[in-house]
C-alpha cells in the first residue's frame, strides 16, 4: 500500500491486534445473534437506492459533523427515504466506532414493522464500512447487527480478499467490494461480490473524479448489483450515474453536513435506473 491508505491501514491492524484476546467472546456474540434483514440496495420502484452514510470527518475532508448522534441522523436518513445506511466504524481518521454500529442498528431494527406516515418502508439495512482485514471485523459486524459489510480490493491480497468474502458469506454478511480500477472490478467478481461498489476516490491522492466511477460501472454485469462511491454531492450527480449504470449510490459527505438530513436524501431520491448492457451487447 501507498499513499493516504497505509495509516490507515497500519491503525486498523493495531485495532484487530488488541481484538485478539477477545476473539472467543466475539464470536459467541456473532453466533448469539438475531439475523439481520437482508442487505437491499434498491427501492422497489425502479429508482436509484441511496445508501446514506453516517460520517463524523475523514482524511480528504476533515471534521463533516462532529457532534452527530448517529441514531437521530440514521432515523432522519430512513424517513428521507435511505434504501440502506453504512456507518463508519474506524476511529483514528473517521471518527467512527463499533458502538455508533450497534446503535444505528438497534434503532433501525426497531422499526423494520413500522410504516410511518413519513414513509419508511422497512427494513433498512445497515453496512459496515471500515477497512476490513481480518474475519474478526466480521464477527464484530454480524454481532452488531450489520446486514453487510465493506471490503475494499486495494487493501487485501487476492488471497485474503477471496477468505474473506467467503467468511462473510458463511456468517450470513452481504459483501460490497470496492474497487477503483478495471482490474479490480475483476477481482471483485471473482471473489463474487453481492454487490460491486465503484469509488470515485483515488485512495493513494484522495482526489474524487466522477468520470473514473463512470468508466467503471459499464464493467460490472448487468446481474450484479453496482454502487457509486464518493464525489455525490446532489441530484445531478445521481442522474450522472444512473446513465452510466448504478443501481445505488452511497452519500456521505454531502448528506451529514446538510442541516435538513431528510430533505437532502429525499433530493437525492427518484432518479430512474437506467440498467447496464451485458458486455459486447449494444446498450
Amino acid at each position: 500500500m501507498t499513499g493516504s491508505l497505509d495509516p490507515i491501514l497500519a491503525s486498523t491492524r493495531e485495532r484487530i491486534d488488541a481484538l485478539r484476546p477477545r476473539r472467543a467472546e466475539i464470536e459467541r456474540a456473532a453466533a448469539e445473534s438475531v439475523a439481520p434483514p437482508p442487505f437491499r440496495i434498491t427501492p422497489p420502484d425502479g429508482s436509484v437506492g441511496v445508501i446514506a452514510e453516517i460520517k463524523r470527518r475523514s482524511p480528504s475532508e476533515g471534521d463533516i459533523r462532529a457532534d452527530l448522534d448517529p441514531v437521530t441522523l440514521s432515523t432522519l436518513y430512513a424517513r428521507g427515504g435511505a434504501v440502506a445506511i453504512s456507518v463508519l466504524t474506524e476511529g483514528p481518521h473517521f471518527g467512527g466506532s463499533l458502538s455508533d454500529l450497534e446503535r444505528v442498528t438497534q434503532a433501525l431494527h426497531r422499526q423494520t414493522a413500522m410504516v410511518t406516515a413519513e414513509g419508511i418502508s422497512p427494513p433498512v439495512s445497515v453496512l459496515r464500512k471500515d477497512f476490513v482485514l481480518d474475519e474478526l471485523q466480521l464477527f464484530e459486524a454480524r454481532a452488531a447487527g450489520a446486514a453487510a459489510v465493506l471490503l475494499i480490493v486495494q487493501a487485501l491480497s487476492t488471497i485474503r480478499l477471496l477468505a474473506l468474502a467467503r467468511e462473510a458469506r458463511w456468517l450470513g454478511l452481504a459483501t460490497l467490494v470496492e474497487a477503483h480500477t478495471a482490474e479490480e472490478v475483476e477481482g471483485a467478481l471473482a471473489v463474487g461480490a453481492t454487490v460491486v461498489g465503484v469509488n470515485a476516490r483515488d485512495l493513494d491522492t484522495l482526489a474524487v473524479d466522477l468520470r473514473a466511477a463512470e468508466a467503471l460501472l459499464p464493467l460490472v454485469p448487468p446481474e450484479v448489483p453496482a454502487v457509486a462511491e464518493s464525489g455525490i454531492a446532489n441530484r445531478r450527480d445521481v442522474e450522472l450515474m444512473a446513465a452510466a449504470g448504478a443501481d445505488a449510490v452511497l452519500v456521505g459527505t454531502a448528506l451529514a453536513r446538510s442541516p435538513d438530513p431528510i430533505w437532502a436524501v429525499r433530493d437525492l431520491t427518484g432518479v430512474p435506473r437506467r440498467g447496464r448492457a451485458a458486455m459486447g451487447t449494444p446498450a
